[in-house]
């Protein structure tokens, strides 16, 4: 593709160079590259403008105030989200029927349910976020929930050329605030909750949800639909801005419109869901416990419905969903028969909602009690900790704080802020250690719940990321 194809404005000469790719990082850069510099939190890209035309960029999209000497300039005010249309026009075509999932927690649970629904029904269909890009045979780890624009739209083209006729993906805060997903035709949206996170990066909770509500208000197609969970507190945010823009609103939940949970009965390994939909009563066991669980799924049969799945058949396909991995996983059995889960709760109320969906399988036992591990990570949102130690003295009868990934911080001082939420918890801040002394403890009545890390490979301590897998820990000391 010719550079004046991209971008008329590059002139004869310069417009006839042949462009081979796009970079955010100089040291990606080949002949032929379209460069985008822009100002970030901690590093600034137009300081490295020489160095990638240096190493064969042929045009850089930038601020108009940046100094750009030998390639074309793409001046624009908003940089990330120019270089986001332009990358998108080239690397297209994409998937024809792709939808993004926002919101706090359930991203990642929501987005796979909906590929494995949209499997059922016959479609080639993928999935993108934190466990990495997901298809029916394989699995490629990306590292981040929402990749930087470049690897998100060159990823989703390569779905495409495989054949992917469907993709989920996850639109985190951060993503939407950094235009990484943009360009990509998004035929549906969900929003499935918001409660407090990430605001060492957004700094409250106004411009946390702002970012969250890019989504609905400039990704989604004009003509999309927005699928809502209706029973969360800012779900009617979401909704003001979906009848503004005149697109098709699904809402679901106890309050929803168009899914509505009648009731909720718990099983020994999941829960009965009983559902109304058009007038019609829908009964489906769901093989997943946890009330949040039946969110995500709702969630994730509106996302299906609204692109085209047919009620009944999508809503008969929940019964047939796999566990997402690190999402409320039980990943041993101690030896004195209690079942021990791993989960990714890294929030205050994503610790509330996993000890609720566990909460009335303890008291099906006698004397039973819930024991939680946890901690915070590092060099993250550190006002959450001390209520996320409140959080688990709320719902815990036992409670470990551990480390998490503390990052470049002092792993003492984290356990210490996350401990005067909960003063009366235990302290063992080797994780591997904290965890054979919750399996050791428990008896034949009690529930073990690991949480923050669910489904990661490694734990950061500094600059190094050592091995670390809760669920190959968990049963190794449960042997």
């Amino acid at each position: 593709m010719k550079l004046e194809q991209l971008f008329p404005g590059s002139g004869p000469d310069a417009g006839s160079a042949a462009v081979t790719g796009f970079a955010i990082d100089h040291r990606k850069v080949a002949p032929g590259t379209i460069f985008g510099a822009f100002e970030g939190a901690r590093v600034n890209g137009e300081d490295f403008i020489p160095a990638a035309i240096e190493a064969g960029a042929i045009a850089v999209v930038a601020r108009p105030e940046a100094r750009v000497e030998g390639a074309v300039h793409i001046a624009d005010h908003n940089p990330r989200e120019c270089l986001a249309r332009l990358a998108a026009r080239f690397f297209a075509p994409f998937p024809p029927v792709a939808v993004a999932v926002t919101g706090t927690n359930g991203k990642t649970s929501t987005v796979e349910m909906t590929r494995q629904l949209w499997r059922m029904q016959g479609h080639h269909a993928a999935s993108i976020g934190t466990l990495g890009v997901t298809t029916a045979d394989e699995r490629v780890t990306t590292g981040l929930t929402t990749p930087d624009v470049v690897t998100f739209l060159s990823n989703v083209a390569g779905l495409a050329r495989e054949g992917v006729t469907h993709l989920a993906f996850e639109a985190s805060s951060h993503g939407l605030s950094q235009y990484r997903t943009e360009g990509l035709p998004v035929r549906a949206a969900a929003f499935t909750n918001l409660s407090r996170d990430h605001l060492d990066y957004h700094g409250d909770m106004a411009a946390y949800f702002t970012a969250k509500l890019r989504l609905f208000a400039q990704v989604l197609d004009a003509d999309g639909v927005a699928v809502v969970w209706r029973d969360d507190a800012q779900s009617e945010r979401v909704i003001d801005i979906a009848r503004e823009r005149g697109n098709r609103i699904v809402s679901v939940g106890e309050h929803g419109d168009d899914l509505r949970l009648i009731a909720r009965e718990l099983t020994l390994l999941g829960q009965g869901l009983t559902i109304q939909a058009g007038g019609t009563e829908h009964r489906v066991a769901l093989p997943l416990i946890g009330a949040y669980q039946a969110a995500n799924a709702l969630v994730a049969a509106g996302l299906v419905i609204a692109t085209g799945g047919d009620v009944a058949t999508t809503i008969a396909g929940l019964a047939r969903l796999q566990p997402v991995r690190g999402r409320l996983e039980r990943a041993a059995i101690a030896a004195s028969g209690a079942p021990v889960y791993v989960d990714y709760a890294h929030t205050p109320d994503a610790l509330e909602a996993a000890c609720a969906a566990l909460r009335p399988h303890v008291g099906q036992r006698e004397g039973g009690r819930l024991i939680l591990v946890f901690g915070a990570g590092g060099d993250r949102d550190a006002g959450k900790r001390a209520p996320m130690g409140q959080a688990a003295a709320a719902c815990a009868d036992v409670a470990i704080v551990t480390d998490d990934n503390p990052r470049s911080e002092d792993p003492a001082a984290i356990r210490a802020a996350v401990l005067e939420g909960a003063p009366d918890a235990r302290e063992i801040g080797d994780r591997r250690a904290a965890i054979a002394a919750a399996v050791a403890e428990a008896g034949a009545g009690d529930i073990v719940l690991i949480a923050g890390k669910g489904h990661e490979q490694g734990q950061i301590v500094g600059d190094l990321v050592l091995p670390f897998d809760d669920v190959s820990v968990a049963r190794e000391v449960a042997a």
